[in-house]
């Protein structure tokens, strides 16, 4: 059992919520709902996984009081636009963290005002963690599979660190905890899933989409600055100009050129480093 429970926003939407006290992994879990025929718009969320994953194979560490989420959608939108649903799930994480952290202690976004101590920020950082003070705070992954009728189930997984971060990870990471915010998974919960409802009706099947990157990239970490992005072993390093159009980050060489990247592992400034 558990003391899980959707936003007002989310409830008048229609969306169900299965909450767990603790689970293999959400992300599983809507699988299995996927193949079993259900229609999406159900979110199953826990305050304890125990083999969650996230990309490229790695384990995402969580302990108990941390949250993992994960949404199950059937979107009906082409599959370049499904891929954008990331962004979705970026902004709607950047919102809802706004939402419980205490007014005015945190900066959210690259235009807003420095927090008391004169650099705390939630940034978002490509192409699916959300930072806090330059660490991870929260990840995002997204798993595709079919309905039984061949539709695209698509799976959107959020976790948390409310309580406690893992160590010994490639990035930095944090918690809400360690940086003095007294939060619960379900309260995280509760304004994640009424945040995500205004954003995906922003997205509308992928027609919105533009609306949305231009939200994630005010939003966004190291626009501006060095980065560098591992790919199966390579780096490639240089400026982060902006994302553009379909999602993708684009980095400006010393000589000007311009080179979109689709996927990799990216460090920012004094971490722009070969680690992967």
């Amino acid at each position: 059992m558990s003391d899980f429970s959707l936003g007002p926003n989310a409830r008048s939407a229609g969306y169900r919520l299965t909450g767990f006290d603790e689970i293999g992994s959400t992300n599983s879990e809507a699988l299995a709902a996927a193949s079993l025929g259900d229609p999406g718009g159900i979110w199953f969320a826990a305050r304890h996984q125990t083999a969650g994953r996230g990309r490229r194979g790695r384990q995402w560490h969580s302990v108990r009081g941390n949250l993992a989420a994960s949404l199950l959608i059937v979107p009906d939108a082409a599959p370049e636009q499904i891929a954008t649903l990331g962004f979705v799930a970026g902004v709607a994480l950047n919102r809802a963290l706004a939402a419980v952290l205490p007014q005015g202690r945190f900066r959210v976004g690259i235009d807003g005002m420095d927090g008391a101590d004169g650099r705390s920020r939630i940034a978002l950082k490509w192409p699916n963690d959300v930072l806090a003070d330059g660490e991870k705070l929260s990840g995002i992954l997204l798993e595709a599979s079919k309905t039984p009728d061949g539709r695209s189930a698509i799976v959107i997984g959020c976790g948390v660190n409310v309580v406690a971060a893992p160590e010994g990870t490639p990035y930095p990471a944090t918690s809400l905890l360690a940086l003095g915010v007294e939060r619960s998974a379900e309260q995280v919960f509760e304004a994640l899933s009424d945040a995500w409802v205004d954003v995906f009706a922003l997205w509308d099947d992928g027609r919105g989409i533009a609306a949305v990157l231009e939200l994630w990239r005010s939003s966004a970490a190291g626009i501006g600055a060095p980065v560098a992005v591992s790919q199966d072993g390579v780096v490639r390093r240089g400026i982060f100009e902006t994302i553009d159009a379909a999602g993708r980050l684009i980095i400006r060489d010393e000589d000007g050129s311009r080179f979109p990247i689709t996927a990799g592992d990216v460090h920012f400034g004094a971490t722009a480093s070969a680690r992967s």
